[in-house]
């Protein structure tokens, strides 16, 4: 079954898809390996992984396709994608599309902000208006060859329009063809309900679990009760490798030892069974000439 198909297959099933975010093939491998379902290529991540800066548009669309592709094919499950603001005018959405679908993935999402982007839950951000995002979504739409190709439709106008605003920006980019919406950004949990008895059931709703933003953290089983399809941990796999790597240098800084820290880090063999060194090696024995 094509990647594309089983996504929609895993939206429009009853239970909600719990999505969580990698940046790169490692990161995919061990979230498929936890049991994912999905894979989610976190924009922000993919930012601060490749430059070290923070999340304010500073990656290209060809370095996020060759980090999709990478992910892509290091495992099985669908892989769907950040694609920031498609990259410019409806000209550049379509070749977007074009890039992102022929690197494998299932789906991307575009939002309305204006370029260049910074994460949604950053302040100061601005949008673009309601139509000049209408023909990104419709671009988007004609450009894929793949008619279960997922286009979603993210909005990050609630912090700079308002709640009602963007409801209204919701439809019309529902009605322009986006497959999924995405609501950035709620602060409450009655916003979290309100967007998802207006939206629910109507289409795919994606809520997102970034730690530290503007919306409060909810299970998975608490959104699926409110009307949301899938929920995205787009970088706590990163922060959490992040974190453990800068007390693991600090430590080998300060102390001209890794004995300190060897229960913070996976085994050798358990570095082999992650990266599957024994099938490689089987694969090796299998087309040797000795």
């Amino acid at each position: 079954m094509d990647a594309t198909t089983r996504f929609r297959e895993l939206l429009a099933r009853d239970e909600i898809l719990p999505a969580m975010g990698g940046y790169d093939a490692l990161s995919a491998s061990l979230i498929e390996q936890a049991g994912g379902e999905v894979v989610y290529m976190s924009g922000s991540s993919v930012s601060t992984s490749t430059h070290a800066y923070p999340d304010v548009g500073l990656t290209t669309m060809t370095e996020m396709v060759t980090r999709a592709r990478q992910m892509v094919n290091a495992v099985d499950v669908p892989v769907f994608c950040d694609a920031d603001t498609g990259y410019g005018n409806p000209l550049n959405v379509i070749r977007t599309v074009e890039e992102y679908e022929s690197a494998g993935v299932a789906g991307i999402h575009i939002e309305d902000q204006t370029f260049p982007k910074k994460c949604g839950h950053f302040d100061n951000k601005s949008v673009i208006p309601t139509e000049e995002m209408v023909q990104k979504i419709r671009a988007a739409s004609d450009a894929k060859s793949d008619d279960d190709f997922v286009i979603i439709a993210r909005t990050d106008a609630r912090a700079v329009e308002g709640f009602d605003a963007t409801v209204e920006r919701s439809y019309a980019y529902l009605d322009a063809g986006a497959d999924v919406l995405f609501f950035e950004a709620p602060t409450s949990e009655e916003e979290l309900r309100k967007v998802g008895s207006e939206f629910g059931g109507e289409i795919p709703l994606i809520a997102n679990m970034t730690e530290g933003g503007d919306t409060p953290l909810f299970t998975a089983d608490e959104f699926e009760e409110m009307g949301f399809d899938v929920v995205l941990y787009p970088a706590t796999g990163f922060k959490a490798a992040a974190r453990a790597m800068r007390d693991v240098y600090r430590e080998i800084a300060e102390s001209g030892t890794q004995r300190g820290v060897m229960d913070e880090l996976v085994t050798w063999q358990g570095r082999n069974d992650i990266t599957g060194l024994e099938a490689m090696i089987e694969l090796e024995e299998k087309y040797s000439t000795e």
